[in-house]
Formats: C-alpha cells, sequence, structure tokens
C-alpha cells in the first residue's frame, strides 16, 4: 500500500536542520528538492524544536511520516 516503491527508511536524508532551526533558506531549500526528487526526507538536531505539520504547511507539501527526529515530504500533486 506504499505509495511508491522504497520504504522510507531506505530514503537517505538530503536536508539537516541544525541549531538554528528551521530557517526561511531551509524551507526554500527543501522546495527546491521537492521538485526534484518528489520525496525529501529531513532529519535535525536533538536540541532543535520543530514542528513536522509546519513545516510540510511551509512547503506546501504533504508529510507523509515521522520518527524520531526524521521527517518525509512528498511533493503535492498539481
Amino acid at each position: 500500500m506504499e505509495k511508491n516503491d522504497r520504504p522510507m527508511q531506505d530514503l537517505r536524508p538530503t536536508v539537516w536542520i541544525g541549531k538554528s532551526g528551521c530557517t526561511e533558506q531551509m524551507i526554500d531549500e527543501i522546495r527546491a528538492q521537492l521538485k526534484k526528487r518528489k520525496i525529501v526526507k529531513v532529519k535535525w538536531l536533538q536540541n532543535t524544536d520543530i514542528d513536522p505539520e509546519a513545516i510540510a504547511a511551509r512547503t506546501k507539501s504533504d508529510l507523509l511520516e515521522v520518527r524520531g527526529r526524521t521527517l518525509v515530504l512528498s511533493a503535492r500533486a498539481r
């Protein structure tokens, strides 16, 4: 029942959010990667406060999965 044929754990993180948090540059980078890849895996530092649903809303993407300090976003179908 997966949308794609790759399990989420096989994806490698392509965006890392550091101690400065989810800046506008991070949002722009996630948007750019979603255009190229369609699915983006994001990890963040333990001491960084992140709201995965807010990131999905700001990048206009779908939140597929959240596990620990990792989230997976999918580009919305147009």
